[in-house]
């Protein structure tokens, strides 16, 4: 399928599920559509960072609330102190064998700049403003069930901590 024109593909995007991200070292797209339905936490990672060693609680966190309706999709980018340089083989075989990070992972992509921005990410600015894009690495969006965004949590806030198990829970558990 051809991809939209970025302005007219910003101009079109009215929830989450309207985005796709290439895939990690491999050919296809992450498209969040296909998690239409389920609470989505879309976390931009880092192999290099101080709080790389969230992915062992991303890890858990997926495993014990995949089933319950949560996906998480990790999204190297290079951004933050350059902390992710490395190419998408290396940035797979690290958190295959370092982690065992079954999630989805994207190809990496850029934020920070306004022109280069990933559309998602900019949907997340012109929704929310400039202020709600991740500052550093292992930024947190979650998307309700309904495509929506849920909440955002900060680079401090780990994956399993009180306020983002409530957040989860109210993403999975909104509309029944």
């Amino acid at each position: 399928m051809p991809r939209l024109p970025l302005k007219l593909a910003r101009q079109t995007m009215t929830n989450a599920y309207d985005f796709s991200f290439a895939k990690l070292n491999e050919p296809g797209d992450v498209n969040l559509a296909d998690y239409a339905g389920k609470a989505v936490l879309i976390v931009n990672v880092a192999s290099a960072c101080g709080f790389t060693s969230q992915y062992r609680d991303l890890e858990a966190l997926y495993e014990a609330k995949s089933d319950k309706g949560l996906m998480i999709v990790g999204v190297p980018c290079n951004d933050f102190g350059q902390q992710e340089p490395a190419p998408e083989s290396e940035i797979r075989e690290f958190c295959d064998t370092t982690y065992h990070v079954t999630f989805p992972m994207t190809a990496k992509v850029e934020i920070t700049s306004r022109e280069r921005r990933h559309p998602f990410y900019q949907w997340v600015a012109d929704e929310l403003g400039e202020s709600a894009l991740p500052r550093w690495n292992f930024h947190k969006i979650l998307i309700g069930k309904d495509g929506a965004l849920a909440a955002s949590f900060g680079s401090k806030t780990a994956p399993l901590s009180p306020d983002m198990l409530e957040g989860i829970k109210d993403a999975i558990c909104a509309g029944k």
